[in-house]
């Protein structure tokens, strides 16, 4: 599809009326412009331009052959700034999978601030913890948290979310607090269902443990978590962000202060790499106000 570069060099070329102010247009070597005009006329079979010394003047087949590549030039340069605008200002359908205790933390008054930002988009929002399949379902976008699958989609990271261990003043008051992860053992621990569920890794500085936990509860939701240990149930690994309000109207305190559980990485999952501008910018968005989270 070369030719239809030379098209556009060639009207450049019919407007200067000029070869060296048509290659200071464009930015190339007069000498480049003039071998494609050459190659051009060659495979078409016909003299486009008469050459002087003075100056440059299609010929009858170069006028006509002018008259229908300048339409399609500006055609395609106006297709091009659509494309433009449209990224700009992107609009229609975003339909996405998110993981329903972050979305409602994390996510929602990021939504709100996108959505005041691109009038234009709408969304359709899954928040059930089921598997969602690109291919065949009617999503665009995938958010989960933890480390993706190994699969054909393509993942994208957007944060990195710090981890903590919390309870309720009651629970301490009763069960003691642990002063070093190793008393965690003698404690009810609320777990994520997993693999290594009853395994808590904790980072204080250089220095790292890996702890033997149990308890009565395991289960799927952070949110239900959150909500246990503020009813007095035992200790909870949770991301920080989520305990922000309980930790504010005292129904959570934060244990081992010093200790970090392992953060917990935030995913985009698409099926492939060419997204339309409404994804993108969602993505990028979100990957730019979650740096900090």
């Amino acid at each position: 599809m070369e030719f239809l570069n030379d098209m556009a060099l060639f009207v450049e070329v019919v407007k200067a009326r000029s070869f060296t102010r048509a290659a200071q247009t464009l930015g190339i070597p007069n000498s480049t412009l003039s071998r494609r005009i050459s190659e051009l006329e060659k495979a078409i079979g016909l003299r486009l331009l008469h050459r002087t010394t003075r100056k440059i003047e299609p010929t009858e087949a170069g006028q006509v052959y002018f008259e229908r590549c300048k339409r399609i030039v500006e055609e395609a340069r106006l297709a091009h700034e659509q494309l433009g605008e449209m990224l700009a200002r992107p609009s229609g359908l975003l339909r996405a999978s998110l993981p329903v205790d972050f979305a409602t933390v994390y996510l929602a008054p990021l939504i709100a601030q996108f959505a005041r930002l691109y009038p234009g988009i709408s969304f359709d929002f899954d928040l059930s913890p089921r598997q969602v399949d690109l291919i065949s379902d009617p999503v665009d976008l995938v958010i989960r948290m933890g480390e993706p699958p190994n699969s054909n989609l393509i993942a994208r990271k957007l944060a990195s979310i710090g981890r903590g261990l919390y309870a309720s003043a009651r629970y301490l008051e009763v069960f003691g607090e642990p002063e070093h992860p190793a008393e965690l053992v003698n404690h009810e621990c609320l777990r994520m269902h997993g693999t290594g569920s009853d395994r808590w890794a904790l980072t204080r500085d250089a220095e790292s443990v890996d702890i033997h936990v149990g308890g009565r509860f395991e289960l799927n939701s952070v949110g239900m978590l959150r909500r246990l240990a503020s009813l007095d149930l035992g200790i909870a690994v949770l991301p920080e962000g989520i305990v922000a309000q309980d930790l504010a109207d005292g129904r959570l305190r934060r244990v081992l202060s010093q200790w970090q559980a392992s953060p917990v990485s935030v995913y985009a999952l698409t099926e492939t790499r060419l997204l339309p501008a409404k994804t993108q910018r969602f993505i990028e968005f979100l990957r730019d106000k979650l740096k900090g989270a």
